[in-house]
């Protein structure tokens, strides 16, 4: 087995080791973030009813032939986030990092959301 490989069922294992301690309602849902090679993405999600309620991704800040990888533009995505979470009537928030480690654009992300009065 090679290297990629290990690492994604590694990351996959984490996944699902914190899914079955976490989970998101109406009141406090779920914020999911996914990071791919280009972009990164979050949502936040009400597991209870099984609807995702609020979608952010870093395609809105792509410019041809670069990617959106950068700590600035995660930090941009978290202050939207932020704004349209205030705007719904949330103050409280699960943080689901997906496996990741918690360090990078994730932690700008997150340090962004909660800059805009989110706790979690």
């Amino acid at each position: 087995m090679d290297k990629k490989n290990t690492k994604l069922m590694l990351r996959n294992k984490r996944k699902k080791r914190v899914r079955k301690k976490i989970s998101g309602d109406g009141e406090k849902p779920r914020l999911c973030v996914h990071k791919s090679n280009r972009y990164i993405y979050a949502q936040l999600i009400d597991d209870e009813k099984g609807a995702t309620l609020l979608f952010c991704s870093s395609l809105k800040y792509r410019e041809k032939g670069k990617n959106c990888k950068s700590m600035k533009i995660a930090e941009k995505l978290g202050e939207e986030l932020g704004k349209q979470t205030i705007k719904k009537g949330i103050k409280q928030l699960v943080f689901d990092r997906s496996g990741y480690p918690y360090h990078g654009r994730i932690k700008a992300l997150a340090d962004a959301v909660r800059k805009q009065g989110i706790k979690f």
